[in-house]
């Protein structure tokens, strides 16, 4: 067997694992670093250099860091990983539009993986698959 043909036996299952969970720790690190939650540190980076508008700083600083710490579990587990993917896919597109639009090659290394799971689902090794298949039927 030749080594394309060994490589296209891999399930799909497995990148799809690796991407998930890659680019949920790049958002679970970032989420640590604010915390203990609602710190003043945290406040006053929102205040000072990340500027997000329509929320009050302490507000997207207690939002961003809850979010950041919950939702990468959603993606590693595959639990409402779509949704999950979702809520990623707009932090960074506020990242990207608000606070560091010079970063657009990281940014686009965060949305590959979360555009593919907002696409094409967590894969077979998630729990997503598991309740849909098994409780669900399809």
């Amino acid at each position: 067997m030749s080594v394309i043909g060994l490589l296209e036996r891999v399930p799909v299952a497995l990148p799809a694992l690796v991407l998930r969970i890659g680019v949920a720790l790049v958002f679970w690190y970032s989420g640590r670093t604010k915390l203990p939650l609602g710190n003043d540190m945290t406040v006053l980076l929102f205040e000072e250099e990340y500027r997000v508008p329509l929320l009050p700083p302490a507000l997207a600083a207690y939002l961003t860091t809850v979010i950041e710490l919950v939702v990468p579990w959603m993606l590693i587990l595959g639990l409402g990983a779509r949704l999950a993917a979702a809520i990623f896919l707009a932090e960074t597109l506020v990242i990207q539009i608000f606070v560091y639009p010079q970063s657009y090659p990281s940014h686009l290394l965060w949305a590959g993986p979360l555009l593919y799971v907002l696409l094409r689902g967590p894969g077979a090794w998630s729990i997503d698959h598991q309740i849909r298949n098994r409780i669900l039927g399809f």
